[in-house]
C-alpha cells in the first residue's frame, strides 16, 4: 500500500513548493505535480500518470480537494476511479478520507464549495 501525493497549482508562475513539502511530511513516498488548470482534466498528464498506477489499497492524497479539480462531478469521478482501483482519496486540508462513509460526504460538499469558488 503506497501513499501517493498529488500536487497542482493552476499557473506555471504559481509555486508548488508549498503542497510538495506538506505532502512529503504526510509520509507520501511518491509525489507528482504539474502546473495546469483544475477546470478540467485536458492536460493534466501527472494526473493521469497517478490514476494508471494506483493500486489496491494505494491512498491518494492531497493538500486540498481544490487540487484534485473545481468541477464537484469531476472530483467524484476522480474519487470513483480511485475506488474502483480498490485505492481511496485523502485530503488533508481540511482531513477527509474516502475510507469510510462519512469522508464520500464531506468530499461531495467541499467539491460544490470548490466548484463555486
Amino acid at each position: 500500500m503506497a501513499r501517493i501525493g498529488y500536487a497542482r497549482v493552476s499557473t506555471a508562475d504559481q509555486d508548488l513548493e508549498q503542497q510538495l513539502a506538506k505532502l512529503k511530511g504526510e509520509g507520501c513516498e511518491l509525489v507528482r505535480s504539474e502546473k495546469v488548470s483544475g477546470a478540467s482534466r485536458d492536460g493534466r498528464n501527472e494526473l493521469s500518470t497517478v490514476l494508471e498506477f494506483l493500486r489496491p489499497g494505494d491512498e491518494l492524497v492531497v493538500t486540498r480537494l481544490d487540487r484534485l479539480g473545481r468541477d464537484t462531478r469531476d472530483v467524484l469521478n476522480l474519487v470513483h476511479e480511485c475506488e474502483q482501483k480498490g485505492a481511496f482519496v485523502t485530503i488533508l486540508d481540511p482531513h477527509v478520507s474516502t475510507c469510510g462513509e462519512l469522508g464520500h460526504v464531506v468530499i461531495t460538499v467541499l467539491g460544490m464549495v470548490a466548484q463555486m469558488e
